[in-house]
């Protein structure tokens, strides 16, 4: 049986503020108030997990523990098909610990290169993990694929999203408007399963 969300605060369980304003948004409808893991000045739990339900489950479990509130945790990247699914989950770490991306597609667009790939194809995953401070989860994962184009283009998003055109449009995540994105992203999709599951009626 589903556990449903009942309301009150909960914990985006992320440092990251271009995801805890995405995930925000999301929420945002349902009249949910949400504050930051690192609003709580909570710690950043080492993401040792091998998939992105692991990570994901991780991350929610140690905020929900810590502030004793729900939390709500994503752990999501970029799978490249000619890199047999790199950078995955620990594309977060390609960008270092300055999270400098614009070095992180610059490195992917290198590795393709040198590597001679012209395979540009790529997808999102979004893994989305609600804990409770008693342990218990829910998880969900989305996806959206596309292409990869160089340059990048646009300042919208954060990440990977300006070098990321989903299949069906002529601009990349970082040239759409915020709610243009929501519609169709991996986040997106993620998030509509969990609504359904936790905040429905």
């Amino acid at each position: 049986m589903t556990r449903k969300f009942e309301g009150g605060k909960l914990v985006v369980a992320s440092h990251n503020p271009g995801k805890v304003r995405e995930i925000a948004d999301l929420l945002a409808p349902f009249g949910i108030e949400t504050v930051s893991a690192a609003d709580l000045e909570l710690a950043e739990p080492d993401e040792t997990g091998e998939t992105f339900r692991e990570n994901a489950e991780l991350k929610a479990l140690a905020a929900a523990k810590a502030a004793n509130l729900p939390a709500l945790a994503d752990d999501s990247g970029l799978c490249v098909t000619a890199l047999n699914g790199a950078p995955g989950i620990h594309s977060a770490r390609w960008a270092g610990p300055n999270k400098d991306f614009e070095f992180a597609m610059e490195k992917l667009r290198r590795g393709m290169i040198e590597a001679g790939l012209s395979d540009t194809s790529a997808h999102f995953i979004c893994g989305l993990a609600l804990a409770w401070p008693d342990g218990h989860v829910e998880y969900f994962e989305g996806r959206v694929d596309g292409e990869l184009v160089w340059p990048p283009r646009g300042e919208k998003g954060f990440g990977y999203d300006p070098v990321f055109i989903a299949n069906g449009y002529d601009i990349t995540f970082g040239e759409m408007e915020p709610q243009a994105k929501h519609a169709i992203s991996h986040r997106a999709d993620a998030f509509r399963q969990l609504v359904d599951a936790c905040f429905g009626k």
